[in-house]
């Protein structure tokens, strides 16, 4: 099969891509649906019918966004937990709590280059536990919940570059930066390739199970993900002023709405049935550049070996 093509673009809107369709009776999670593109995914499946629930670390802020979403789609199936996926027995004590059929996991929560190093009491550099392994935790923990739904997406919130082509691929042998000197944003790429790789390994491990994985990269969105960028970085972006004050739509960047519309593509869309372990970028499936070590990001040898990696290791969470 060749590469997935669609009707839609980088200008295409959440909604429009779910024109038409119904999703009522369908149980949904996201991670960090209180905000940003989160919160938009979140809308645009609650107005196709969908019951959504809002896995979010600050309680009050998920309560604000179940009223702000049930007040704009009239969809009263929008519910909030509390999800803190940098700690294990927050993940676990949010599967406990979930007892029905899942069809749809949207692993959308991130944080973005963290100034200094900063490590879980498990020893793992933020970065990759909030962005990679939390929800890796959290797809193995409701993984039959994920089976009983009979035919489940799982989609994995990625970003720009997955492939290393800025100079960080995952460093296996050094992930946590133990030995090597710690880069903020190469250590948020690093993470954001591993999120390609757990949908590449989650396709090949639970496809047989009626489960599909898909990744993405939303584009360059305006959010709150942007807070520990600093000024010159951000400048250099165009996402701020001359000054230093942020822009709330950078010239050539997207809207939330339009950041949401992949993520809903594969959570939702018939066009992705029974699609999984690919990579898509402005609602179609993206080529990756392959270069001397291989590809990185889709390359079924490294998912495997970050799959071997942690598994045993999250699995023992639950």
């Amino acid at each position: 099969m060749g590469l997935i093509r669609t009707p839609f673009n980088a200008n295409t809107t959440a909604d429009e891509v779910l024109a038409g369709t119904d999703l009522t009776g369908k149980r949904m999670v996201i991670t960090g649906g209180a905000s940003g593109i989160g919160l938009e995914t979140a809308r645009a499946l609650a107005r196709r019918g969908a019951e959504v629930t809002l896995a979010v670390r600050n309680p009050e802020r998920g309560k604000e966004a179940i009223a702000d979403i049930t007040a704009s789609t009239g969809n009263k199936n929008v519910k909030a937990a509390r999800l803190d996926l940098l700690d294990k027995h927050s993940i676990a004590a949010f599967v406990s709590n979930w007892s029905e059929p899942l069809d749809v996991l949207i692993n959308n929560a991130g944080v973005m280059g963290i100034p200094e190093l900063r490590l879980t009491p498990e020893g793992y550099e933020e970065q990759f536990a909030a962005n990679y392994l939390g929800h890796f935790a959290l797809a193995v923990g409701l993984h039959p919940a994920l089976v009983q739904a009979g035919s489940a997406r799982i989609v994995s919130v990625s970003s720009a570059d997955p492939s290393g082509r800025l100079g960080a691929p995952i460093v296996f042998e050094d992930i946590h930066f133990t030995r090597r000197t710690y880069e903020p944003l190469q250590a948020y790429i690093q993470s954001k390739a591993a999120n390609v790789l757990f949908a590449v390994g989650a396709n090949s491990h639970w496809g047989q199970d009626g489960i599909s994985a898909n990744s993405l990269m939303p584009g360059a969105i305006a959010t709150n993900l942007q807070r520990h960028i600093d000024r010159d970085t951000l400048k250099s972006w165009g996402a701020a002023d001359e000054t230093g004050k942020r822009l709330s739509k950078p010239v050539g960047w997207k809207t939330p709405a339009q950041g949401a519309a992949t993520s809903v593509l594969l959570a939702a869309s018939p066009l992705l049935e029974g699609i999984g372990g690919r990579y898509f970028v402005d609602c179609n499936e993206s080529e990756i550049i392959n270069h001397d070590k291989g590809d990185i990001a889709l390359d079924a040898r490294n998912a495997e070996r970050l799959w071997e990696m942690y598994y045993p290791i999250v699995s023992k969470w639950f």
